[in-house]
């Protein structure tokens, strides 16, 4: 196998797992399209904001018959659901969800109508919105990046295990820098400045985010000294695989979860598992 071959594989690899975690994350805007009117409108619904203001729900409806309203309330907390009235300025239609605390969230739906039609949106389960302390740029942006090379050189470095290639070694230990800089030190502090706690992994709680990094250290810890005198390529192939894996569940699944009754940061779900919604209660509000 050539190396540049090696290295494009490496590539497509890593580009893939960052789109599917991007198309499956649950804190990424959510895609939605309605149809009123006989024309398909297409919105992109927010399920992520920070702590320090509302977060608008903005849609660009130029159909000035078209009104809205947005239905909101505490999530999983079984509450009583408020409504909003959206606001037209021009071509869009506004409401604000009012701010919560670090890792507290809302689940909301919008009712759109016209003078023939009503629809619901989205059609099922609510949008499940989580709030979030603001994180300098100068964290996050580092963290990201260093997370991606270690995506990126571990992928490279199983590659090359495979088929034996001499610099497999040199890869394997730039993966474990990357990753122990990026999840072992910035994870942490994004952590902080996000939900308020440095770790909330094993053995202080169960938040996916944290566990995947932990169990990402360990085995490329366990690789790389495995491989200081004897090579030992299956290891490094299976740290990479265990990395990509890892790589390919939605993130923040299981994250840090604000408890409105003992005001308490707790790990919960982040997307609406087990959450019942019944739609036509909201056509007759």
């Amino acid at each position: 196998m050539k190396n540049w071959i090696i290295w494009i594989l490496a590539v497509v690899l890593t580009l893939s797992a960052v789109y599917y975690q991007r198309l499956t994350g649950p804190t990424y805007p959510l895609k939605i399209k309605s149809e009123l009117s006989g024309k398909t409108l297409s919105f992109k619904l927010p399920r992520s904001h920070v702590t320090e203001n509302n977060c608008p729900v903005e849609l660009n409806i130029p159909d000035s018959s078209v009104s809205g309203k947005l239905l909101y309330r505490i999530f999983p907390v079984s509450a009583k659901w408020d409504t909003l009235l959206m606001f037209r300025k021009g071509n869009m239609l506004t409401a604000y969800l009012p701010k919560q605390p670090a890792a507290g969230k809302l689940a909301y739906k919008i009712i759109l109508s016209n003078k023939s039609q009503t629809d619901l949106l989205p059609a099922k389960d609510p949008v499940i919105i989580r709030f979030k302390g603001s994180v300098p740029d100068a964290v996050l942006v580092p963290h990201i990046l260093f997370m991606f090379l270690a995506m990126f050189f571990s992928n490279v470095a199983g590659l090359m295990a495979i088929w034996r290639k001499r610099r497999y070694q040199t890869y394997a230990w730039i993966t474990l820098l990357f990753l122990a800089i990026g999840g072992g030190i910035l994870g942490p502090i994004v952590q902080k400045f996000a939900f308020g706690d440095y770790w909330t992994g094993i053995p202080f709680g169960w938040d996916l985010t944290d566990n995947k990094t932990l169990i990402a250290l360990i085995f490329w810890i366990v690789a790389v000294l495995l491989n200081i005198k004897k090579k030992k390529y299956g290891w490094v192939v299976t740290a990479a695989v265990v990395l990509l894996l890892i790589y390919s569940i939605p993130h923040s699944m299981f994250g840090s979860e604000y408890n409105y009754e003992t005001g308490k940061v707790v790990q919960g779900f982040v997307i609406p598992l087990f959450f019942v919604f019944k739609p036509k209660t909201y056509f007759n509000t």
